[in-house]
């Protein structure tokens, strides 16, 4: 039965450029919405720039640009860059949009008229120099839980705890480094702690990982706490109905963005948002890093929850890139930009690669090892899988007239193998295992390269052109499943394949079909080698 799933990544904010860290989950969550698609499923892949609150404000103001300019400038320099590392967006939009202002409205009036919306007066961190109250993220100091430094105001990234930007200790203003001062304004909540057990009730009932559902237990035993939504001015972002000089805080309108993306791309194809967002019939995946879980897993859906509009399904959360065992820092040079890579001449496929076999569906970090990105690189995706390829098809042109015959027993063994693989593989992809299911594949490229090795088809040619024939036909149905397998990982790889075999567009449900008697074309070049110091020179040097 064909599912019909919508997925989004979380929001990359339009104040700086996307960096490597960034496309573990663009990478992770494009890889499995492009299996779901050779699965033949209705699958579609919403993201969009988050786009409001003080910094961006402020960084355009430096620049002395309107913050709309700004926007526009990052969201064609974050589309580019997407682009070019091959992510699938169905729809890539903005959160400073019409729709998403009408939503973040909607939600909004559907929270108070069910009594979720009260106004408190609060001492708030202001600074007298730059002359304005300081969000979340303009304010640093020392974690009131755990003592971390150089923690942001709203939550710590050592140990995920969750506070008011007045208890950080010795806090400072990010702008000027001025101490800020304590002052008084009318703020409005959202009572998350009213929704403790509808939020409980959704996280029990199996839509996040193990492991993040222990993390919200402590969360709950110490109790919800309500949640300030609204921001003073000056501040980018749109106005609450009904109030002066008062904003929905970033982190309102930002998921919000979720379904405005569907609704404009929904507006723009025939389709009906409601059926998404508020009907049955959906699954709704959510792939964000563990720094965002707090919202994505309570504040999110207590919002759909009192908007009336479906709960996401699952939650998949990943961890953080390291760069050769240590966290991404520009003082150190780790601080790897998107476009950078790009701007090397390195081929973006190994990177998706590389990221594929070490990531899981566990919170763990992964680490981006120039040694071993090279080693695997050169052993895996040339050695082993494109290999077969330029092995194959010069003989296949040169001595035998560009046409594949009929598999041997022995090439038809190991397409049974193969074959008898994919559900398996299938079972990785759909669970976030990527790391098994390449490591799969490449053992069954070395059984491909093993029977190739072993019969010599360059050898037999010379006094048996038909059974050589007979080997390189096993030998290249070989490469197209596997190219099917990995598909979702190398999509420009594929496509190469599949030029050169001739043989359409693979998928899943056509992975097996053997290709006999038919004319291929001739190969060109899919995969060079790469050497680590060379890497190293141009990403880190």
């Amino acid at each position: 039965m064909t599912r019909k799933i919508l997925v989004t990544s979380a929001l990359p904010y339009a104040n700086g450029s996307i960096h490597l860290g960034h496309l573990v989950e663009y990478i992770q969550t494009d890889i499995w919405v492009r299996y779901q698609k050779l699965l033949g499923n209705e699958c579609y892949y919403m993201c969009a720039d988050d786009t409001h609150g003080t910094p961006v404000m402020l960084s355009a103001k430096r620049r002395n640009l309107a913050p709309e300019e700004l926007i526009a400038q990052m969201h064609a320099e974050h589309s580019a860059d997407f682009a070019a590392f091959n992510i699938g967006f169905d729809n890539y939009y903005s959160t400073n949009s019409p729709e998403n202002k009408a939503l973040s409205e909607l939600f909004y009036r559907q929270a108070r008229a069910k009594g979720l919306i009260y106004e408190q007066d609060i001492s708030q961190a202001y600074c007298e120099k730059c002359r304005m109250f300081l969000p979340d993220r303009f304010i640093k100091g020392v974690c009131p839980q755990c003592g971390a430094a150089e923690q942001y105001g709203d939550s710590c990234e050592v140990c995920s705890a969750t506070y008011s930007p007045l208890d950080l200790l010795d806090a400072h203003c990010t702008e000027c480094g001025g101490a800020p001062v304590q002052k008084n304004s009318v703020h409005y909540f959202f009572k998350l702690s009213a929704m403790t057990a509808e939020l409980l009730a959704w996280v029990q009932a199996g839509h996040i990982h193990t492991e993040i559902y222990n993390k919200l237990q402590e969360w709950f035993k110490q109790g919800l706490h309500d949640w300030d939504i609204s921001r003073d001015a000056p501040y980018f972002g749109f106005q609450i109905p009904g109030t002066d000089h008062k904003y929905f805080y970033v982190w309102l309108d930002a998921p919000v963005g979720y379904i405005a993306t569907t609704q404009n791309f929904c507006a723009q194809n025939g389709k009906n948002f409601e059926d998404i967002w508020i009907k049955p019939g959906f699954e709704i995946h959510h792939f964000i890093g563990k720094d965002i879980l707090y919202f994505h897993t309570l504040f999110w859906p207590a919002m759909l929850l009192a908007a009336g509009f479906r709960t996401p399904d699952q939650v998949h959360i990943h961890g953080f890139l390291t760069v050769n065992g240590e966290k991404m820092s520009k003082s150190r040079g780790t601080f790897i930009q998107a476009r950078r890579y790009i701007n090397a001449g390195l081929n973006p496929e190994y990177l998706r690669y590389y990221y594929a076999s070490k990531l899981g569906a566990s919170l763990n970090d992964i680490d981006l090892n120039i040694a071993d990105f090279a080693y695997k690189v050169n052993s895996d995706i040339v050695n082993k899988l494109v290999n077969i390829g330029s092995r194959l098809g010069s003989i296949v042109h040169k001595k035998l007239h560009g046409r594949l015959t009929a598999p041997d027993a022995a090439g038809q063994a190991v397409l049974a193998e193969i074959n008898a693989a994919q559900s398996g593989i299938g079972q990785a992809y759909e669970e976030l295992e990527y790391h098994k299911a390449a490591r799969e594949i490449m053992r069954l490229a070395d059984a491909a390269n093993k029977y190739i090795n072993d019969s010599a088809p360059w050898h037999v040619v010379k006094t048996d052109p038909e059974r050589a024939a007979q080997i390189c036909t096993a030998g290249l149905n070989c490469l197209k499943t596997l190219t099917a397998y990995i598909k979702p990982i190398l999509p420009l790889t594929a496509a190469g394949v599949e030029k050169f075999l001739n043989c359409g567009e693979l998928n899943f449900q056509n992975a097996a079909d053997i290709l006999t008697h038919c004319q291929i074309n001739v190969y060109e070049h899919l995969a060079q080698r790469v050497d680590e110091k060379e890497i190293s020179a141009k990403l880190l040097g």
